[in-house]
């Protein structure tokens, strides 16, 4: 008989007992002469199951194997329970043990464990209710993605993972390299021969997909990249990591105001799927680490986004200045106290537009003024930033001018260059940081519990 998956079990109460095998995870186990509890987990779902194991049922003699941390397979018949907690339960026939856990070693026990401890061993976290609940909402936010965008006829695209450019400017990326560590080859001059590695050049992990889809949506109309991203940054922040998964998409003939109603018109789709698909995992998340949660949820999908321009928000930002740590000023990259502020003053998610080209990417829309860019940024509630987007600049002269003034080759850019040399037209684009929905979706509030395996500085372990 094929096994059936707690979270279908769990669905309701049958009219008549009925033979089923279910496979997991022990959870707890309670023994006595003449019964014994255990409680199933599979993944499936945050809830266990309870196996009633009588003692004459020949699975009785299984349970002096059994310990917190065990892996069986239970047969037997799915009944109503007769207890409180539950619906169902099974009760055992037959148990097989296929792996045991000495309870002397097995770092899970019934005790809470701190989110630092099981940070310490993420190869077992995931057994545990917490990092259960958080990567079911990953992997449904993940297929939220794919299907938002499909149902708007986007065409997904890999971006490449190895580059040649650096998209966002700023340098701290990562080498890719074959040369011999032990003996590099240089120029001449003492520079590293690049010639002589596997690319003929230099070559990195990249921080963005978003040129490369933009050369797509030149093409294609709409696209998207959902893909890993790596920076080499040296930060142990509660919301840095080295390697990171970005949502990225682009879309020819739309203007800023474009970018904002589909940034908007995304986010509320996703944190509603997550409200409406991942229920049982958001209330305990609820319950355990952040009475707010789902309300700060629900409050997104029903708020409209507050729309400023950043010399409104600055404006704003300057009567309380006394208050913030970092003093603004009409010019100043907002920190995340600004960011914070500008939300709770509004009651909801703020986009800001029209930020100063000085502290945006070369790549964006410049606005008449000459002063401000057609950047746009989403606040969201506690979170802070959540996307970073503009319309692009497609106009060949007006890039190759802001490339020069930022010193940024335009030979290295080259075929960047071409989609504004051949059939430019006007487009638009954002970036999502994944891991960043995921603590807001969440509510954990360190960034590296939202990913299975987190990259940090010195940390590359599992």
């Amino acid at each position: 008989m094929k096994h059936t998956s707690i979270k279908s079990l769990l669905k309701g109460a049958p009219d008549t007992p009925k033979d089923v095998v279910v496979k997991g995870w022990v959870r707890t186990i309670r023994t006595s002469k003449n019964v014994a509890f255990i409680a199933l987990n599979d993944g499936s779902i945050i809830h266990n199951i309870q196996l009633v194991v009588d003692s004459s049922s020949e699975a009785f003699e299984a349970c002096s194997k059994i310990n917190t941390g065990a892996c069986l397979c239970a047969e037997g018949t799915l009944e109503s329970s007769q207890g409180k907690g539950q619906s169902v339960e099974i009760h055992c026939k037959k148990i097989i043990v296929y792996g045991t856990a000495d309870p002397e070693k097995f770092p899970l026990q019934k005790k809470g464990h701190t989110l630092e401890f099981l940070r310490e061993i993420a190869h077992l976290r995931t057994r545990t209710n917490t990092f259960g609940a958080v990567f079911r909402i990953r992997h449904q936010m993940a297929f939220a993605i794919h299907q938002f965008f499909n149902q708007k006829n986007f065409v997904y695209i890999h971006s490449p993972i190895i580059t040649g450019s650096d998209a966002e400017g700023a340098g701290e990326m990562f080498r890719v390299t074959t040369l011999p560590l032990e003996n590099i080859p240089r120029n001449p001059d003492g520079s590293i021969n690049f010639m002589e590695d596997f690319f003929g050049k230099p070559t990195n992990l990249t921080v963005s997909g978003q040129l490369e889809a933009e050369l797509a949506a030149l093409a294609l109309g709409n696209v998207y990249t959902f893909g890993p991203t790596f920076r080499a940054e040296n930060s142990n922040t509660p919301r840095h990591l080295a390697e990171f998964w970005m949502i990225e998409p682009e879309m020819a003939f739309f203007d800023i105001y474009d970018n904002m109603d589909l940034a908007e018109e995304m986010l509320k789709y996703l944190v509603n799927n997550a409200l409406q698909n991942c229920s049982d995992d958001l209330e305990f998340l609820n319950q355990m680490y952040d009475k707010e949660l789902i309300t700060r949820l629900q409050n997104v999908v029903n708020t409209p986004f507050v729309r400023l321009t950043y010399t409104q928000a600055i404006d704003i930002l300057l009567e309380y200045n006394q208050e913030f740590e970092f003093k603004v000023s009409w010019g100043t990259d907002l920190q995340k106290e600004h960011e914070n502020f500008l939300v709770a003053h509004h009651g909801g998610p703020v986009i800001l537009t029209d930020y100063p080209k000085q502290i945006k990417a070369f790549y964006m829309k410049q606005n008449e003024d000459g002063k401000t860019v057609r950047a746009m940024d989403v606040l969201f509630p506690w979170i802070g930033e959540i996307i970073g987007g503009s319309q692009r600049e497609e106009n060949l002269e007006k890039l190759s001018n802001r490339m020069a003034e930022m010193g940024i080759d335009e030979d290295e850019l080259w075929w960047y260059m071409d989609t504004r040399k051949f059939g430019t037209c006007p487009h638009a684009g954002f970036g999502l940081g994944f891991e960043r929905l995921m603590l807001f979706v969440t509510g954990m509030t360190n960034i590296r519990d939202v990913i299975p395996f987190p990259r940090t500085p010195k940390n590359a372990e599992f």
